[in-house]
This record gives C-alpha cells, structure tokens and sequence, in this order.
C-alpha cells in the first residue's frame, strides 16, 4: 500500500494543543511586514502601542517539556514575540458522533493501544505558520476580506484514513472528505493568498481534506493499515444513518493564533 498522506500538523499538537509562540526565521516578510506594505524598502511602519500590548504577556515562553504533551515534540522552538498560527473549518457532526467515535476507536485500539481520541475536530485549510504578534490582527482582518464572501456548504466525510505528520512523529485515524472537496479547494485559494501577502507558507498542493478522529505518537501505518483500516471502513459503513451523519456544514473558516481564536462567517 502506497505510504499515508502528510497531514498539516506540527508535531506539537492539533487545534487544541498549547501552540505558543514560535521561531522568528519564519516571521512574514523581510523585516517581519507583509509584502504588500514593502513598497518602500527602507521604511519600517510603526506599530500602534494597542496593537503591541492587545496580549499582554504573550511574549513569555512557556516551557518546552514534552513530557506534558503526551510525548508531542515541537517542530519549531518557543521565541518571544511569535506565534504559531492555523486556519480551519471547525467540524460540528452530528449528537451521534461520539457513538461512533465510540465504536471507532476502540477497535483501532487493539491495533494500536496508545491511540488517543481528539479533543476537538476540525478540517485544516493551511499548515501552521508562525506569525509575529503584531501581526495576527491583520492578518486575520485579510483572511475576513478573502474568505467572508465565500457560500456556506454541506460536505461529508465518511472514508477512513491513515496520515501521518511530515516528520513522520505522529499518526492520525482520519475521516477524509468524499463530498465537497472542491468548496475546500476554493477556500483554500484564498486562504493562499493570504499566506503569500505575508510571505508565509501555503497549503499542499493536492490536500487530503479530513477529520482527524485520533493520534498517537510514533509512526504507526504498518499496524493500522491494511485490516484494521477495512475493519473501521465497515463499522462506518454499518453505523446507522451513517451517511446522514457525516453530512455537515462549513458555515465559518476559524483561525487559532498562540491561544487566541477569531472567526469568520461563510456568506
């Protein structure tokens, strides 16, 4: 079987981990402005004192101890002043979902015993980037005007996949979409765009869009694909009103900056 796809999680965490401030190599732009606003080189525009202190005590690093994060090690270290940053659709499924989860993860367990459900789901429209501090309020205010006119849309996510993170640290048990996909792809466009204004990364070039439902650290596809990852296809596939389940609305693009979250409503 052909190697599972990349995920975009740094391998300290998902939406509901501790992503603090993080390296400042990675800050948008040359001399940490976004691109649009460098049409003269040489002039460095200040930065509102409401905006420097909107967090105050952003800037102290928590401690990096990997102990606490159920074993997670950081991508990138902790800097003052920088904040790891990520945009996505929060998953709001059915008042079923956890029975399924129920069913789901148990199963996969006997694989894998150290898999651990997630806390919170959603399906990712960038990787995470490091954004100064200063920085997050536009940034978000330029995602508001990219995003804000998109159509809310129904999607369905009911294939059972395995990904792992690029640095192959930790393993995923993911539901990937199969309908509205390319809502996905329009979004994320603007969310590139986005990204390319202030000289930060983009998404993948041909995304998996999915609902990780569980993690554990490690690399772990030898043991959870092949007859386990049929096994769980067919408990989705069973479960009662499956398909009208997993049938769910993208009605808001969200983006987590450091331990600050701000959303956008879909048209």
């Amino acid at each position: 079987m052909s190697a599972a796809p990349l995920v975009g999680y740094s391998s300290s965490g998902s939406e509901d981990e501790e992503e603090a401030e993080a390296g400042d190599q990675a800050g948008p732009g040359a001399g940490g402005r976004p691109r649009l606003q460098s049409a003269l080189p040489s002039q460095r525009w200040p930065v509102p004192d409401s905006v420097l202190h909107m967090f105050p005590g952003s800037e102290e690093a928590p401690e990096d101890n990997s102990a606490k994060h159920g074993g997670r090690v950081r991508t990138f270290p902790h800097e003052r002043g920088n904040w790891a940053t990520h945009v996505y659709v929060p998953y709001d499924a059915g008042e079923e979902f956890p029975d399924l989860l129920d069913a789901l993860l148990p199963h996969a367990q006997t694989y894998v015993p150290r898999l651990v459900r997630m806390e919170a789901f959603h399906l990712s429209l960038s990787q995470s980037v490091v954004l100064r501090h200063h920085w997050i309020l536009p940034f978000v205010q330029a995602l508001k005007e990219r995003v804000a006119a998109r159509p809310r849309f129904c999607f369905r996510a009911d294939r059972v996949k395995i990904y792992t993170n690029e640095e192959k640290t930790r393993t995923f048990v993911g539901l990937e979409v199969t309908s509205g996909h390319t809502q996905f792809l329009d979004l994320v466009s603007e969310v590139d765009r986005v990204m390319e204004e202030f000289d930060l990364t983009t998404f993948y070039k041909d995304p998996s869009f999915h609902v990780s439902l569980a993690w554990c650290v490690g690399d772990a596809r030898l043991q959870l694909e092949g007859q386990c990852l049929r096994e769980l296809q067919e408990i989705v596939d069973a479960f009662e009103d499956s398909e009208l389940l997993l049938r769910v609305h993208a009605e808001q693009v969200r983006c987590r900056s450091g331990n600050k979250f701000f959303s956008v409503p879909l048209k």
